[in-house]
């Protein structure tokens, strides 16, 4: 069986080392790979290839269309007429929309990077037998691992 954890690079991390090779479990069944985290920020603007589900034109457009109603309607009684107007409007609710959405997101991705604060900086992965399993997750979850695994040996993917 093969027990798979992460964890940020600390003192806990050789804890948890020297206590599994205190339980018995050799050095060649322990595998510590380390991460690259991402060191740039990801980008506001979506390829064709590429969209993370966040769109920055969705507030633009209705309030471009909210805006032009209005702005046609007032430009009925204004000099350049209703159509110059409602585009006019148009595109200041357009621009603002976009302009809300961008400031909304700057923020949420400053919130997001904030709170989630622990990032895995290491992939640990132990083999052992199947009676060790309890203790070794034990072992794990005890010095501050981010998150525990278990997979059977037999374990094909699709």
């Amino acid at each position: 069986m093969y027990v798979m954890s992460t964890f940020e690079h600390s003192t806990y991390l050789e804890l948890a080392l020297s206590a599994l090779e205190m339980e018995k479990i050799p050095k060649e069944s322990i595998l510590a790979i380390p991460l690259n985290n991402r060191t740039e920020n990801r980008r506001l603007l979506d390829t064709i290839h590429h969209s993370d589900g966040v769109s920055l034109f969705d507030i633009g457009a209705a309030l471009a269309t909210a805006f032009s109603v209005i702005g046609a309607s007032v430009g009925f009684r204004l000099a350049w007429g209703p159509i110059v107007w409602g585009i006019i409007a148009a595109i200041i609710g357009c621009v603002t929309g976009v302009l809300i959405s961008l400031w909304f997101n700057i923020k949420k991705r400053k919130k997001q990077r904030k709170l989630r604060g622990k990032t895995s900086e290491l992939i640990l992965i132990i083999y052992c037998d199947e009676e060790k399993i309890q203790m070794v997750e034990e072992i794990l979850w005890d010095n501050l691992a981010l998150g525990v695994a278990t997979v059977d040996n037999d374990y094909q993917s699709v």
